[in-house]
């Protein structure tokens, strides 16, 4: 496991608040942060929340050969994986030193505080036992692993349910659901792990440590203990040495937490069967608060259509009558129409293109409508003012028609020369002159 080292300046801040009692999360030195619990559609299948550490929990089953030493007793197997998913400093394929020891803390805590009757699980002695397996993921890392672990195992024990066989000579038949009701496990009690965390040496202690303060602490204290204050396991690790009185301290604190948290068990285990039986929503879809962008299902709120005619006859007479006035179209030019009050008509503008291929021509232009003046005879009139643009066209010979809003159209006839005959004509029509002058 490979973990970002905190800076000596975040290093001081966190020693800084947990010596003048503050926690970064508001918590109180004692205190646990929430625990939420949700159970899924199949049994041994939970969630615990521990604040922001998620862990899932799923416990299955399957007929298989006793161990040759203990050949009345079922097999119990636990097996915690640590994901990149819950944090990336995890290695995936690879057990880490903290796996190892959650693991072995584990089987301790569960298997050897003998809180399963294990000898309920054999089905014929030498042959047959249930062999109960518990697989624990991590979801989300936030701290305290330990503990979250330990309450989702003794979860899923306690949800879970086998199914019931039956013995016939050889022979062993196993029911399915629908046949039979299956058998949850016997359990004789529920060790729940509580860890401690020292710092500066055992000087200040804190429950339930989160993620950065166990980056800074000293020593870690684990106490497994059941309701009955009966201590299952207990294991210190970070080489801090503790006194006795600080173990009892510890120990006190821990009986304390250990009777809360199996009264919040025991709570959801009975809401969770009453839901059941009630044939109510149950399993993680429905556990989500609705009015939530997260939110699955929303409930259906019930729609009365019986006077849904009378409301709206209603809506129609209080309503006001539609207005009788119908616009008329307005003719700005012959063939054209605006109906309703709209832009004003910009059809006469010319577009800055043709404006600027007149401002180019300019000059060539002008003596080509001269000379073609004074071959024909024809003369051009002005449209509305002086400046009045004229176009001339590739094609060679078309009829164009300027729209303006204030003036009637008229056509104009215009004899369009290529690019490469704007020079020739100009000649030509100098030609033209000096032989008139002649005649004349």
């Amino acid at each position: 496991m490979k973990e970002t080292p905190l800076s000596n300046c975040e290093r001081r801040f966190l020693l800084r608040a947990i010596e003048e009692k503050k926690r970064l999360d508001g918590r109180q030195t004692y205190d646990y942060r929430n625990i939420k619990i949700t159970f899924g559609t199949d049994y041994g299948c939970c969630i615990v929340e521990l604040g922001k550490t998620r862990v899932l929990g799923q416990v299955s089953c399957e007929l298989v050969s006793p161990k040759l030493n203990r050949a009345t007793e079922g097999i119990l197997f636990f097996n915690l994986e640590l994901s990149q998913m819950a944090a990336p400093a995890f290695e995936p394929g690879r057990q880490s030193d903290l796996l190892v020891k959650l693991n072995r803390l584990l089987e301790r805590c569960l298997r050897n505080s003998k809180c399963i009757d294990t000898e309920s699980l054999c089905v014929v002695a030498g042959e047959k036992v249930w062999q109960i397996r518990v697989d624990l993921h991590l979801l989300n890392h936030d701290g305290n692993i330990i503990d979250a672990a330990s309450i989702a195992a003794i979860v899923a024990l306690c949800h879970f349910r086998r199914p019931d066989v039956s013995v016939q000579g050889d022979e062993v038949t196993l029911y399915t659901p629908e046949e039979r009701d299956p058998v949850p496990l016997s359990i004789h009690h529920m060790p729940i792990c509580v860890s401690f965390a020292f710092f500066q040496q055992g000087t200040y202690l804190l429950v339930d440590p989160n993620e950065r303060e166990e980056r800074v602490m000293d020593g870690l204290l684990v106490i497994a203990m059941n309701k009955h204050r009966e201590i299952c396991t207990i294991q210190s690790s970070g080489g801090i040495m503790l006194l006795k009185d600080q173990v009892l301290r510890c120990s006190k604190i821990a009986g304390v937490k250990v009777m809360e948290i199996t009264e919040l068990i025991q709570k959801a285990l009975e809401n969770d069967q009453k839901v059941r039986k009630e044939g109510g929503k149950f399993g993680f879809a429905e556990s989500i608060a609705n009015q939530r962008i997260t939110a699955f299902k929303m409930e259906k709120a019930p729609i009365d259509t019986s006077d849904v005619e009378e409301k709206a006859e209603e809506i129609i007479s209080e309503a006001e009558p539609p207005s009788e006035v119908v616009s008329k179209p307005v003719l700005w030019t012959p063939g054209t129409a605006q109906i309703g009050e709209g832009i004003e008509n910009s059809w006469g503008d010319l577009e800055d293109s043709e404006k600027e291929d007149d401002d180019e021509g300019g000059s060539d232009e002008a003596i080509i409508l001269d000379s073609i003046k004074m071959d024909t005879g024809v003369g051009i009139s002005n449209i509305g003012s002086q400046d009045a643009p004229i176009v001339l066209s590739d094609s060679e010979e078309e009829e164009m028609i300027i729209l303006e809003p204030d003036k009637n159209p008229k056509k104009i006839r215009t004899q369009t020369i290529s690019a490469t005959q704007e020079k020739a004509p100009s000649k030509k029509s100098v030609k033209k002159r000096k032989k008139k002058r002649a005649t004349n």
